[in-house]
């Protein structure tokens, strides 16, 4: 729900699917050590990944006194030597030769990475995709969904929360809504190519996004803006403790209650689109919009508005254009 309120998106495409869950994942295994009284926890990232930053930070914070281990960062594994040692040792895994993707999936999506997929100019292969149909297997007419939201809590046909969710997944999957293909920015340093599915937060987000446009001020929109793209890095970054996001979620609640109202989406060939919005707390004047009869903007008000809007640059373009002095042809004498 706050990554929902902050249209929480890494460089402006990726919902951050798996960087929200490792908060989640090192809280238990920092309740789980305390069950246990175990002073170490461990984790199976390498040692070039994000997660293992996500995971190692959010524990220190959790409890500073826990140490982390990280077997497959110090004797690290390549994919293929890793899918050996599963099938010498009886490990289920779903990465096979043919298919060595690496998989991680929630509600809020599913990421692929590995494979063909490192080389950036390679098209991902339909078979890395689980939760999208392909163009061909899309249907040929739009559905409309209206989303409610009531304070800015999310429902669609008497679902939410994670029902709400894996609906959408389903239904915006089926028009091949949230195909991501993204060459980003790790947080150690190097560019990955990555590959999502993301049907239902990206609906969502859609629809929070266009409720927003309707309900709030354009200063409280412009403001916002840089708080979402700031607040996507802090997840991603791993740095979802910090004392910055909760600030964010402070200034993300005192805008809820006016985030009530009812969007409506257009899902259709890989696109969610809203093509409808309304709210008792819209902004949104037709009479006042409106180019037809019933107009009652105030047109008389513009001119003097412009001159004093243009004022500063007026005056600076009187003092910086005005023509320079002939220079003097006398010397100046020491």
């Amino acid at each position: 729900m706050r990554a929902l309120r902050a249209n929480a998106l890494y460089e402006g495409v990726y919902p951050l699917s798996a960087a929200l869950s490792r908060p989640l994942i090192a809280t238990l295994l920092v309740e789980t050590a305390h069950t246990y009284g175990a002073d170490a926890v461990a984790h199976g990232c390498t040692g070039k990944g994000n997660d293992q930053v996500r995971i190692e930070v959010a524990a220190r914070a959790l409890d500073p006194s826990i140490a982390t281990l990280a077997p497959l960062r110090d004797s690290p594994l390549s994919r293929p030597d890793a899918m050996i040692f599963a099938e010498q040792h009886g490990v289920p895994v779903s990465s096979t030769v043919a298919k060595p993707y690496s998989i991680d999936a929630n509600l809020w999506g599913r990421s692929i990475e590995a494979g063909v997929l490192e080389n950036p100019w390679a098209a991902p292969p339909e078979d890395a995709y689980a939760w999208t149909a392909q163009s061909d297997a899309q249907p040929a007419l739009a559905e409309h969904l209206v989303i409610d939201f009531d304070e800015g809590v999310p429902s669609f046909e008497g679902q939410w929360g994670a029902q709400l969710v894996a609906t959408l997944n389903h239904l915006a999957g089926q028009h091949g809504v949230g195909r991501i293909d993204l060459v980003e920015d790790r947080v150690i340093g190097v560019k990955s190519r990555e590959v999502y599915e993301c049907p239902g937060s990206i609906a969502l987000i859609t629809a929070h996004k266009a409720l927003e446009r309707l309900v709030l001020t354009r200063d409280e929109l412009r403001f916002k803006a840089t708080v979402d793209q700031k607040y996507g890095e802090l997840i991603y970054d791993g740095l979802w403790p910090s004392p910055l996001r909760t600030a964010f979620d402070a200034f993300n609640g005192s805008l809820a209650p006016r985030m009530t109202g009812k969007v409506r989406l257009k899902l259709h060939h890989g696109a969610a689109v809203c093509d409808g919005s309304r709210s008792p707390f819209g902004l949104y004047d037709e009479s006042l919009a409106t180019y037809g009869a019933g107009d009652s903007f105030k047109h008389d008000a513009a001119a003097g508005f412009i001159e004093l809007w243009g004022l500063p640059l007026e005056l600076e373009a009187r003092v910086t254009r005005r023509p320079a002095r002939p220079r003097s042809s006398t010397p100046v004498l020491a």
